[in-house]
């Protein structure tokens, strides 16, 4: 199964592209729902999941402990 990271944004920050992210979250394929339960925007950015762990932002505890045990 593939999985992407979506981005959960700040309260009251921005737009588009420059919204300030709160926390990155796992989905499976190209979902909204995040691993953890959260609904997130169909037009929130992406990243590719090869980027867990390598983004300055924090990552989701939840996502991130379900995503370890669905990949090898």
């Amino acid at each position: 199964m593939e999985h992407e990271m979506r981005a959960e944004y700040a309260e009251g920050g921005g737009t588009g592209e420059e919204r300030p992210v709160k926390n990155w979250h796992m989905v499976r394929g190209e979902g909204t729902r995040a691993m953890c339960g959260r609904e997130l925007g169909e037009g929130a950015r992406t990243r590719s999941e090869a980027d867990w762990g390598r983004t300055e932002e924090p990552f989701c505890h939840s996502c991130g402990a379900l995503y370890l045990r669905e990949v090898p």
